[in-house]
């Protein structure tokens, strides 16, 4: 596929393969992060963007690819993070995920996302959409299904390829913040977590979140001004 390349050291067997991206609230991002670390996943592989900004990340003395696929062989899940905003390449990468399901044979794809909302609300709400029934059942008794709705970037993509091609769910959570949402991120991960079993407990769950949440804040701080020096056609360094 021009202009896009997926490296896999590993291919597990009908594995669940989770996503999160940078969206409203960068709810994604913040629990994928969290699953990486709570799971205490291994990286097995990346996908390269030729268009991707050229920014590295350095965590804990190693690079953080932009995007990055880790794998938890106990819960058999591949979580995708990505770090770095994928615009104009959401039908490529949209592309790559559905043959990547098909290559595994993958049992779920699941995309994490945070739902814009214009005011705050006392109670949040968290949504789902799923293509799979046996998996509307049993969301239906963790959060509300959402039937109306305009879904972009990736998540809206991968909505109009895959239809019925492999069982595909979406959880949203409700955020009105552009700032990075912890707490949304948490109610994703409390639903993700009861859906699939892992026993994730919620308690340190929001404190933890916030320390991620510290971490992506900063990096996407760099990552603008990094690109208003670019558009500048000048040169910054990081140190």
């Amino acid at each position: 596929m021009d202009g896009i390349k997926l490296e896999l050291k590993l291919k597990p067997k009908k594995p669940i393969i989770i996503e999160g991206f940078p969206g409203f609230g960068l709810v994604g991002m913040i629990a994928t992060e969290y699953l990486i670390e709570h799971l205490k996943t291994k990286r097995i592989g990346k996908i390269w963007f030729e268009d991707i900004p050229p920014i590295a990340i350095i965590h804990k003395n190693k690079i953080v690819q932009p995007l990055e696929l880790h794998y938890s062989k106990e819960h058999n899940l591949i979580i995708l993070q990505g770090l770095e905003g994928i615009a104009g390449s959401e039908w490529k990468l949209a592309e790559l995920l559905t043959n990547l399901c098909k290559t595994l044979n993958c049992k779920e794809l699941i995309s994490l996302e945070g739902i814009g909302s214009p005011t705050p609300s006392k109670i949040p709400g968290t949504f789902f959409y799923s293509n799979n029934q046996k998996g509307q059942k049993q969301l239906n008794s963790l959060s509300t299904e959402l039937k109306e709705g305009i879904i972009i970037g990736i998540t809206g993509a991968l909505l109009l390829k895959i239809e019925k091609q492999i069982p595909y769910t979406c959880i949203f959570s409700e955020t009105y913040s552009s700032l990075p949402d912890s707490k949304a991120a948490a109610r994703v991960i409390e639903i993700l977590s009861k859906y699939l079993n892992l026993n994730i407990d919620s308690k340190p769950l929001i404190k933890q979140a916030e320390k991620f949440e510290q971490k992506l804040k900063s990096f996407i701080d760099k990552s603008r001004e990094i690109k208003r020096e670019k558009e500048k056609k000048d040169v910054s360094y990081i140190r």
